[in-house]
Parts: C-alpha cells; sequence; structure tokens
C-alpha cells in the first residue's frame, strides 16, 4: 500500500491511497456493508454512485457465511462480486457491543453468536486469520473497545491489553500475509472473472462444497489459500484506544506507532459520549499520528461532522448511519434532515433535495417517497439508502475539492 498528500488545507489533506485493488481519493467515506453487502443497494449501483472502498466485518461474516467459504470465492471481492478496494474491521467492536455474552482474558475473547448462542473464540491471531481469508485490501488489528463511562485505571488496563494484542496482530499477519486468497489469476474469484464467465474453481472437479450450492466452470487451479507470488498483499492498520483520557490517547499512539503499521486508526469513540468530547479526543489524538500515514476514524459521523473530522487531518471514516437512518425513514438534505414517514410529506411533489443531483431526488417526489415508506414497500429502503449514500459521498467529494483549492473555510 502506497500514500500520498497530495493537498493542504489548513489542517486537512487531500491524497490518493493505493491498494491492490484500486486507488482511492482521501478523505474518503466508506459505507458499511457488514455482512458483505451495503444493506437494500447493489454493488453495480454502488460503483455508479463512486464508491470506492467498502467496509466489511469480520465477527458477522466469520459467524455466516463462514471464512471458509468466502476464502474458496478468491476472498470477498469474489464472494460479492465488487472489485474494488475493502477494508475489514477485526470484530472487536461487535464483541464488545455483545457485553453480557463475553468474556475478555489475555489471550482473547470468548463470546456467544448473537444467532444461535454458540460459544466462539477471537484471539489476535485468529483474528488475523480470518481477515487474511477474507482477503480485504486492509485489514484491522484486534483490539479492546473500552466502554463508556470507564475510569482511568479500567481504561489503562483495556489500551495495555489492546496494545500487547496490536504487536501480536503485527507478528501473525508479517507471518501469514502471503496466504491472501486474491492471490495468482487476476480473473479468478473477482468480480471481473464473474463477469466475464469465469468463476473460481475450489477443486479438480470444479465443483463447490455443497453449502455453496453452485455450479462452476474449472479454471485448471484448486482456490484454496494459494501463497502470493505478487508484491501486492494486505495492509494491516493499527488502533489507537485510550478511551476519553488524552493522556492515555497520546500513550496509545505513540506505542501503536512504535509497534509499527503502514496506517492508524482512532478506535473507542461514538460509544455513548457527547459529540463534543468526541471531536476533544479526536483533535488531540491526530497530532500523535504520523502525517506520512492514513488516519482512519472508526464509526463517526453525520455530514456534518465527516467534514470537520476531514478538516482536522482524518483520512478515512465509516460509519451505519447514512444506512440506518435510510430505512427508518430518515433522510439528509442540503436543506437538514427530513424524517419521509410526516404527513406533512403527502401530496409534495417537489424533490427530496432540490440540490442533489441523485437518480432519487431527479426522478422521484417526495410523495412517492412518503408513500412507500407509509406502504412498507422495500423499494421505500432502496431509494432512501441510494439518496442517503449519495450525499455523504457527495459531501466528501465537495471536501477533497476544497482541501485541493486551499479553501478551507468551505466545507466547516
Amino acid at each position: 500500500m502506497e500514500f500520498q498528500v497530495e493537498a493542504r488545507a489548513g489542517k486537512a489533506r487531500g491524497g490518493r491511497l493505493h491498494t491492490p485493488h484500486g486507488e482511492i481519493e482521501t478523505p474518503v467515506f466508506m459505507p458499511v456493508g457488514t455482512s458483505g453487502t451495503v444493506k437494500a443497494v447493489p454493488q453495480d449501483i454502488l460503483e455508479d454512485l463512486g464508491v470506492q472502498i467498502l467496509l466489511g466485518n469480520t465477527y458477522h461474516l466469520y459467524l455466516r457465511p463462514g471464512v471458509e467459504i468466502v476464502r474458496q470465492f478468491g476472498g470477498l471481492h469474489g464472494f460479492m462480486a465488487w472489485p474494488r478496494a475493502i477494508l475489514t474491521d477485526s470484530g472487536g467492536f461487535q464483541v464488545f457491543s455483545l457485553n453480557e455474552l463475553r468474556k475478555v482474558t489475555e489471550e482473547g475473547v470468548t463470546f456467544r453468536s448473537h444467532l444461535d448462542g454458540s460459544s466462539h473464540f477471537f484471539s489476535p491471531e485468529s483474528a488475523m486469520a480470518a481477515q487474511i481469508g477474507l482477503g480485504a485490501d486492509i485489514v484491522m488489528a484486534f483490539d479492546e473497545c473500552t466502554e463508556y463511562p470507564a475510569d482511568r485505571s479500567r481504561t489503562q488496563a483495556s489500551m495495555e491489553l489492546t496494545l500487547r494484542w496490536a504487536a501480536r496482530s503485527k507478528k501473525y499477519f508479517e507471518e501469514h500475509k502471503h496466504e491472501v486468497p486474491w492471490a495468482g489469476d487476476a480473473h479468478v474469484g473477482t468480480a471481473a472473472g464473474y463477469r466475464s464467465g469465469r468463476r473460481p474453481d475450489f477443486s479438480p472437479s470444479g465443483k463447490a462444497p455443497e453449502s455453496v450450492g453452485v455450479e462452476l466452470r474449472s479454471t485448471g487451479q484448486p482456490r484454496a489459500a494459494v501463497p502470493t507470488s505478487s508484491e501486492q498483499t494486505q495492509s494491516l492498520f493499527g488502533i489507537v484506544q485510550g478511551g476519553m483520557d488524552l493522556a492515555l490517547r497520546k500513550e496509545s499512539a505513540e506505542r501503536t506507532v512504535e509497534i509499527g503499521f503502514p496506517g492508524y486508526a482512532i478506535g473507542g469513540l461514538s460509544v455513548g459520549e457527547p459529540r463534543e468530547r468526541t471531536r476533544e479526543v479526536v483533535e488531540a489524538t491526530l497530532e500523535h499520528l504520523p502525517a506520512d500515514k492514513p488516519r482512519y476514524l472508526m464509526g463517526v459521523g453525520t455530514p456534518e461532522e465527516i467534514a470537520e473530522y476531514a478538516g482536522l487531518g482524518v483520512d478515512m471514516m465509516d460509519c451505519v448511519l447514512p444506512t440506518r437512518a435510510a430505512r427508518h425513514g430518515l433522510l439528509f438534505t442540503s436543506e437538514g434532515k427530513i424524517s419521509i414517514k410526516q404527513a406533512r410529506y403527502a401530496q409534495d411533489a417537489g424533490p427530496l433535495d432540490p440540490n442533489c443531483g441523485c437518480r432519487v431526488c431527479q426522478r422521484y417526489s417526495r410523495a412517492y417517497l412518503r408513500h412507500l415508506y407509509a406502504s412498507n414497500e422495500v423499494l421505500a429502503q432502496v431509494l432512501n439508502t441510494i439518496h442517503n449514500l449519495s450525499f455523504y459521498l457527495d459531501t466528501m467529494r465537495r471536501v477533497r475539492h476544497s482541501i485541493r483549492l486551499g479553501e478551507e473555510s468551505r466545507f466547516l
């Protein structure tokens, strides 16, 4: 992975992040595709919207369909027919959110599946093995997300555990990163291969396991984990923790940098703290991260906030808000948030956002969108999500344009 900063406006920076599955212009917003799908939106529409990179979740994909099935398709790119970049988180936050269903030890976390209550175990090593099998371009070190509120002793103990897990994550990753499943033929196990009619072959017979249930054309090569002959491979990011304690955040950042990663994430935020505190922690932590490495703020952001964080020097962000809000009828527009479920829109012939060029605003009225939502039509989720994602992505485009013009104030 390569990262270059090409423009600055105050603390904000515009750059390019080169990954094995494509170049990413930063700062970038990453839609969340938890289980190998951005809910309600097919991949071709995501491409049309200009999505450069998606986020997948190791915890959910590990439970269903299972890492081995995804690996057999050449990784998540081939499985979900997505040719562009992917980032997977380690599952640490999802395990954290289980709360009463988990037990944390030095070795890792024992947890119960939210699907069927079955018992599972994640360690730094197994989380890395899962992410290598999923084959994302960028993978995350296994960490413990500190709850809020937490006293200083608890926060420090959690931070120390995350640092030890970061070192273990890096050691395992460096020893096994050659096992990335998209090595070899560029058409095998990739979205391009699916469109060209060439599907990955898992066995000499050319048939997939019964659990996959599809007939595959033989390419003559088994598609288990094949050691890569390419110089391109995954990149592992470290995660800074430390709760809301600025001194611990500084220490966590400095010691994570000492371990050494090609990129750094700020985790453990949006866990119930006031928004003002979130900004304070982000701004203080950024001061201690390398200027020549990408900075990723995890799981945070309204449209205004992602623009604000970009102004502070964040390069990558993700959040479930645009997709989750869309499914509940909450839509983001240039004129503010709209709750499309309200009766006031029942006869409104105007577009959702007169200043938006997305396919939804160009074609459908507020009255129709309100009708779909009130009727509980699936199309309501589809159209609402497309608009919200388009709004977020357009926000980032404006941010990047302003940075390249050196106009800091335009997006703050």
